[in-house]
């Protein structure tokens, strides 16, 4: 069924092209940060916001973001702090309220017509709390590898992180250079193949270089920001609000998944009013990447028939 063209969103009007058919641009905080969106045009009458996981910068969507197209144009951005997008302005502002302002500004410039927010990992909670705060316009969510809060209570299934950062804070503010230094100068290269060897992705799955780019986007971020969101992002939750989600809600969840324990994903789809969940077998915390084809397909097949199902078919 052919669709009139979509209206161009603001962002597209004014963004310069990049690689890989992305246009990108930039647009400014309620609070005058300034954050960086990326987007790729899709003749499709509908709009995709991708959220990353914390310490992110969207190396999960590298193959999700061109699937995607042909079924919505993909808008993605970078969190305050975060990849191409300037430190917060005001340094405070790292919590969860601040994310989803970030979120409905990028929203209103870079969406148009009916739009499904996608999140990974944190930005599981980001969409949720997106919801919850502009429902407007919005007509579906995909949580991938994600649960709805506290996520440092649930990190590998234990407290441990929740209890370990006030005192890791305490000491990077003590000793900021060190602390700068230690983190910074550990090779990204070894981290990537840390986590290939321990089985925290599934290495005969994922090609070496994809994961290089989150380790090092991490390795650049201010540390001390970065524990700051994490600890106050971490004492924050959506599950108050999930029974009041009106949308077709898609899951998916890493069998394998050590940072966010797939039974997190069970206990919110329980919680939701319409909800699927795939849990994709021996998969892990970046199953978008590991497991393309069938995160590709499921997705599209949400999308078809419960989200932009064609007149007459069934919903």
């Amino acid at each position: 069924m052919a669709h009139d063209s979509p209206a161009r969103s603001e962002l597209e009007a004014t963004s310069k092209p990049a690689q890989d058919g992305w246009l990108e641009s930039f647009v400014e905080a309620d609070d005058g940060t300034r954050l960086y969106v990326r987007q790729k045009p899709s003749e499709a009458p509908l709009s995709a916001v991708l959220c990353d996981g914390i310490a992110c910068d969207g190396f999960i969507w590298r193959y999700l973001a061109d699937d995607l197209q042909p079924t919505a144009k993909v808008v993605h951005w970078n969190y305050r702090g975060h990849g191409r997008s300037a430190a917060p302005r005001d340094p405070d502002k790292l919590d969860m309220a601040a994310l989803v302002a970030d979120l409905n500004t990028v929203r209103r410039h870079g969406a148009t017509g009916p739009t499904v927010l996608v999140g990974h990992s944190m930005g599981c909670q980001v969409a949720l709390e997106g919801y919850r705060s502009e429902p407007d316009q919005l007509v579906g969510l995909v949580l991938l590898c994600g649960a709805p809060g506290r996520i440092t209570h649930t990190f590998k299934g234990s407290e441990a992180l929740a209890q370990a950062l006030p005192r890791l804070i305490d000491r990077v503010r003590k000793r900021p250079r060190f602390a700068r230094a230690l983190w910074s100068n550990f090779p990204p290269e070894a981290a990537t193949r840390i986590a290939l060897a321990t089985g925290e992705v599934d290495a005969s799955a994922i090609r070496p270089a994809d994961l290089l780019a989150y380790t090092e986007h991490a390795a650049n971020l201010d540390l001390l920001m970065f524990l700051r969101m994490l600890q106050t992002v971490g004492e924050e939750t959506a599950e108050d609000m999930l029974p009041m989600v009106q949308v077709p809600v898609l899951i998916i969840a890493g069998e394998l998944d050590t940072f966010t324990p797939p039974r997190l994903a069970e206990q919110m789809a329980a919680s939701l009013p319409d909800s699927e969940l795939m849990v994709v077998e021996a998969a892990t915390h970046v199953v978008p990447i590991e497991r393309r084809d069938q995160v590709r397909n499921r997705i599209q097949t949400f999308v078809a028939e419960r989200i932009m199902p064609l007149p007459g078919s069934p919903r």
